[in-house]
């Protein structure tokens, strides 16, 4: 994909997001999109970013103007910043997630930094949000057998576990959060075992391609390592399955 082509996705994904009002990426905001570009952010990433942007522009009342790309470099970042340990693709070191260009801290830095305190949650919380999710997924249908049952299974197992969730602590709370990491891991298993081959190989393709920008650097063992993690994001993300793993 060449930089037009980043920048032209991005655009019409901010139209949607604008309501079909289009703001251009032109100028400095060009360049601000194509060293997103060459910083290797995937484009699914960099929407995530500007959802994030959305989520906070629409709770704080309605909107009066139409949200320039600019405004969401920052959720853009940490969304990437995310993906990028999610993977294992480490930054290099002269790298700052919060400069804009030329070193310059980017627009909306304040609120990058208002969503990562927000995004603290109570493990009581993070299990009211992961059964809420899972139930919504579980009632919509058209939600394979296998991975039907393995939804069923967690939201029971979720939904007992909650109200002792708060008084864990010491061994107790570990052994539970290891717990959450394997229904995780169970969870992406059925999701994966829904999908056709055919529609695994196309996200594999594309896990490949986001970590394109990543490969000459990366070992071969660490880059297949990376592979896999992108390919699981892709499939949670396909499936629309949260993440049950609770980082304390």
């Amino acid at each position: 994909m060449t930089a037009d082509d980043y920048c032209r996705e991005l655009e019409a994904y901010l139209c949607r997001k604008n309501d079909g009002h289009l703001v251009r990426i032109v100028g400095p905001s060009f360049d601000r999109v194509t060293g997103w570009a060459a910083r290797g952010v995937p484009v699914k990433v960099a929407c995530r970013g500007i959802d994030r942007y959305f989520e906070r522009y629409y709770g704080r009342g309605p909107r009066r103007r139409p949200v320039r790309i600019d405004f969401c470099e920052a959720d853009v970042l940490d969304a990437f910043d995310e993906w990028r340990r999610a993977v294992g693709v480490l930054a290099p070191a002269a790298e700052t997630a919060s400069a804009g260009p030329g070193g310059a801290a980017a627009p909306g830095a304040a609120d990058g930094e208002a969503a990562r305190a927000g995004a603290r949650q109570s493990l009581p919380a993070h299990l009211d949000r992961v059964i809420l999710r899972l139930t919504t997924l579980r009632g919509g249908g058209g939600v394979a057998p296998g991975l039907g049952a393995a939804l069923e299974r967690a939201v029971r197992e979720l939904d007992v576990a909650r109200g002792g969730a708060r008084a864990l602590r010491g061994n107790a709370r570990a052994r539970f959060l290891a717990r959450l990491e394997a229904l995780d891991a169970e969870l992406l298993a059925a999701a994966r075992e829904a999908c056709s081959p055919e529609a695994v190989a196309r996200l594999q393709d594309e896990a490949e391609r986001d970590l394109s920008a990543f490969r000459a650097r990366m070992p071969e063992a660490a880059y297949r390592a990376a592979v896999d993690a992108a390919l699981n994001r892709l499939l949670r993300d396909a499936a629309g399955l949260p993440t049950l793993a609770f980082e304390s």
